[in-house]
């Protein structure tokens, strides 16, 4: 760690979701806690027509809590979650319009796919009806920045609102990038995390034709997202946000703010190896570990838990547990690993933020999160270290690390420590 990041530590200091298991932090933590699964049947339209007929979806959400419903209307989903997750967050930070120097506040939010609900009802009519059809506010919905710009004109933030577009990291991405400004006095606080909403007959049907989701437990939803266990056949396709306000410690002090944790280092790469495989020698999901690990300035013994990108898919898992090998060395054997994919499915870009929320949350409580479904540990396969089966365990966590694995060959990395003064 450089003298000049000793010198600007950057603290998290509010949380906020919108997923699958919880709508706020609070029924979040307690569902991964219980280890409850957020899969179930999809609702959102009929999908009788595809061989996939679940994903872990929102429910009971209701945008109207937490912003103006003439603004949400013009939103698309991803836009909706987002807006309601720095709501909370900033309320748990004790922040708000007031408070806050809009010229000294920025935004940094990854988001995948954008407004996927949006492009497929102005498709329909411009392919039914012509382009005079197509929705006025099409563009504004589909295009991924605009979950920024809403934050921005939500909390009247001016100093900065930017995306991260790098596939299931762009969350992952957005904190390290946002660590990265308030290190370099860009700003004395930021909104960052991710946000995606892709479950419609389109979202699904098109990561179905790449054989990227799983088919084989439409009948038992809650079963599906089993990472690391032998029988796994795919992710499940989820949605949310994930948000979390990072502030650097003098201005936390300042203010008297509740300090989580600190956000403590980053590393990122690219394999440069295929457009949706990972290099099967994970090399460079390593390196982005040790990346972070050095950025931070912790030992790979000092970590007490991963938790991995783990999305259930017969490529990936092996792969990671390789990656971590590769990275921790022996000490890889002797911390704890879990996906909590297993419980939300796998939310795409909101995955970094709602991953840094868990292990900010573990860390303060001392729990580490289970993976669930994983019945039959494919040992055989290669995964063979301790992803924390079934039901979370209680312990110290001084450190933990949060990986996220992107199509593209993204790799992203985050550690979060436990504050100290």
């Amino acid at each position: 760690m450089t003298d000049k990041n000793m010198q600007r530590r950057v603290v998290i200091t509010g949380l906020g979701t919108v997923n699958p298991v919880g709508n706020d932090i609070a029924s979040f933590w307690e569902g991964i806690q219980q280890g409850r699964s957020g899969v179930g049947r999809i609702t959102r339209f009929d999908p009788s027509a595809l061989e996939v007929k679940i994903a872990a979806e929102v429910k009971d959400f209701d945008p109207n809590q937490w912003m103006d419903p003439k603004a949400a209307r013009k939103m698309a989903l991803f836009s909706q979650y987002a807006v309601a997750a720095t709501a909370q967050a900033l309320q748990d930070a004790g922040l708000d319009r007031e408070s806050i120097d809009p010229y000294r506040t920025g935004i940094y939010i990854g988001n995948g796919i954008g407004g996927y609900e949006s492009i497929e009802e102005s498709m329909g009519k411009y392919f039914a009806q012509g382009p005079r059809r197509i929705l006025p506010l099409t563009v504004p919905q589909i295009i991924s920045n605009e979950a920024a710009g809403n934050i921005a004109m939500a909390f009247g933030i001016k100093g900065f609102a930017l995306t991260s577009v790098t596939a299931c990291a762009s969350g992952t991405d957005a904190l390290g990038a946002a660590l990265d400004m308030l290190r370099a006095g860009r700003c004395d606080v930021c909104v960052s995390g991710g946000t995606e909403s892709a479950i419609t007959g389109f979202g699904i049907g098109g990561f179905q034709i790449i054989r990227a989701l799983s088919t084989k437990y439409n009948d038992a939803p809650e079963k599906a997202s089993r990472p690391f266990d032998r029988d796994r056949d795919g992710f499940i396709m989820g949605e949310g946000a994930g948000i979390l306000i990072l502030e650097t410690l003098e201005h936390a002090l300042a203010r008297g703010a509740r300090i989580y944790a600190e956000l403590a280092g980053y590393g990122v790469s690219c394999d440069a190896y295929h457009l949706t495989a990972p290099d099967p020698e994970g090399e460079g999901g390593a390196r982005a570990i040790r990346l972070a690990l050095q950025d931070a300035g912790v030992a790979p013994e000092e970590v007490q838990y991963y938790n991995a990108h783990g999305t259930s898919t017969p490529l990936n898992d092996p792969l990671e547990t390789r990656m971590i090998k590769g990275a921790f060395g022996d000490h890889a054997r002797k911390m704890k690993i879990s996906s909590t994919k297993s419980m939300t499915g796998h939310l795409i870009a909101a995955a970094g933020g709602v991953e840094a929320i868990a292990c900010t949350l573990a860390i303060r409580d001392g729990f580490y999160p289970p993976t669930i479904n994983l019945d039959n540990q494919d040992i055989e396969g290669g995964c063979d270290l301790d992803y924390v089966p079934n039901t979370g365990v209680r312990g110290a966590i001084d450190v933990a690390v949060s990986g996220s694995l992107g199509f593209g060959g993204h790799n992203a990395v985050v550690v979060i420590r436990k504050y100290v003064a």
